[in-house]
């Protein structure tokens, strides 16, 4: 906090110092157009050696170059009048508060409330000493598991693709509630050639009730077809997930079959 509180004051002392020099010199305007593009400049190539971050650089180059506009400004209708001039002075201070609020937000974000203002703003903790108000961006808990379970989810994905396998689907009949119906599979390689000696399993799950899920596994009846006899309890839609596995090999699919009320 106090490096960043230090570069600010620094950076704008020395912005109101050159708008003061050139001002006298090249006039109001020019001067803040002059030090506007020499601020754009030096602390650009400041940023690209010794990077700060994005938030500290966007904070410091607003920062920086509001100041140095809205004082051209406001030199500028301070000698055009003669006098004070309200206008440029009221359109100074409304970026000064922007500019203010967000330093404060990113000084809160990187540093937490102080204990004394942490007390007072925040409510009391419940099962802990202390609480912070940091937001330092850390990544969250189990994040990096996420993160691997998800590349394998592609991995598998990809395999599928390369293995090459084509599953055909479908009921022998129309499924009715409460009555059943035979499910059934064919399953051939990339060459056409029936995947024989395969484990097939999978869940017919209910949408609106967790409680009416169906597991079932299938039997092989020919080489690469694979049959099960299934009573699903309720009609509508029903979400199919499929297992097929061969030795070290893993097929997965999806999809979605609707069942018949018993009295349609």
């Amino acid at each position: 906090m106090n490096n960043l509180l230090l570069s600010l004051g620094v950076g704008i002392a020395l912005i109101v110092t050159a708008n003061f020099v050139l001002g006298r010199w090249l006039g109001a305007r020019r001067g803040a157009v002059f030090v506007f593009g020499l601020t754009v400049l030096i602390y650009g190539l400041f940023a690209l050696l010794f990077w700060p971050g994005g938030d500290v650089f966007a904070i410091h180059m607003a920062l920086f170059l509001t100041v140095s506009l809205m004082f051209g400004l406001l030199r500028d209708g301070v000698d055009k009048t003669t006098g004070s001039a309200w206008g440029p002075a009221i359109i100074v201070l409304f970026f000064a508060l922007v500019v203010a609020v967000d330093t404060v937000f990113v000084l809160v974000s990187e540093s937490g409330l102080s204990s004394g203002l942490a007390r007072a703003l925040l409510p009391s903790p419940m099962g802990a000493e202390q609480i912070t108000s940091s937001f330092p961006g850390t990544v969250v808990p189990g994040m990096a598991r996420r993160d691997a379970l998800y590349e394998r989810h592609i991995e598998k994905i990809e395999s599928q693709r390369s293995r090459g396998w084509e599953v055909r689907k479908g009921w022998l009949s129309q499924p009715v509630v409460g009555h059943p119906a035979v499910f059934q599979i064919a399953v051939t390689d990339r060459a056409g050639r029936p995947v024989a000696g395969a484990d097939v399993a999978g869940d017919f799950m209910r949408p609106s009730d967790r409680t009416a899920d169906q597991a079932f596994t299938m039997l092989e009846t020919e080489r690469g077809i694979y049959r099960a006899s299934l009573v699903l309890p309720a009609p509508g839609a029903w979400n199919l997930l499929l297992r097929i596995r061969r030795s070290e090999d893993l097929h997965e699919l999806r999809g979605l079959t609707t069942v018949a009320d018993a009295g349609s």
